[in-house]
């Protein structure tokens, strides 16, 4: 697989959600492609972004407070339902990023299924990490649930998708979504969509 741009994502995050919503747009504007790249988010912090933690903690924390507000905004403006935060929040997403992972060799079946996931966890407020949910979630657009679910468990996917989070903190990520153009050029988050798409007309190939 080789795109222009590489997607490293976690389905627990309400940011990546829009920014999976948006990405297509940049890439149909520039005409490129993305390869998306499954990564359990809660490695990445334990790794390089431990804060992350602590001001979870702060009830007092204005800028965190003020981000939901800003986050809703987003949704609004990218007409993405976001019943967001649920009472699974903070969600522990790693039996979902398996059942991504298990997808990531067939990127229209991932990219189905991750978009269904989103909607499942922020629209509909299900449980991110149950089995039975995420089987159902994938079942329901027409992929193999049981199958997805068996592969899910196995060691090759369980490595693949520490691979994944060990490769994008090697790269200097520290989050998600974490998006890199033509390899090396690194952005972070929904908001910055819009610096991608300016490196991508930069550049075009």
């Amino acid at each position: 697989m080789s795109a222009r741009v590489e997607f490293f994502f976690d389905l627990s995050s309400p940011w990546t959600c829009l920014a999976f919503h948006n990405l297509p747009g940049v890439l149909e504007r520039t005409g490129v492609t993305a390869i998306y790249r499954p990564i359990l988010v809660g490695g990445v912090f334990n790794s390089v972004n431990p804060a992350v933690y602590a001001a979870r903690e702060q009830a007092d924390n204005r800028r965190l407070q003020h981000s939901w507000k800003v986050l809703k905004d987003w949704a609004r403006l990218a007409g993405v339902p976001m019943n967001f935060p649920s009472q699974y929040h903070p969600a522990k997403s790693v039996q979902a990023m398996r059942f991504a992972t298990a997808l990531e060799a067939d990127q229209t079946a991932l990219a189905r299924f991750a978009r269904a996931a989103f909607a499942s966890y922020f629209g509909r407020q299900e449980n991110l990490d149950d089995p039975e949910v995420l089987e159902a979630v994938a079942t329901a657009e027409g992929l193999d649930g049981a199958a997805i679910r068996a592969a899910a468990g196995s060691d090759e996917v369980k490595a693949r998708l520490r691979a994944n989070t060990d490769e994008v903190v090697a790269r200097g990520g520290y989050g998600s979504p974490t998006i890199f153009v033509d390899g090396t050029d690194m952005y972070f988050g929904n908001d910055q969509l819009p610096l991608v798409e300016a490196a991508l007309k930069r550049t075009p190939r």
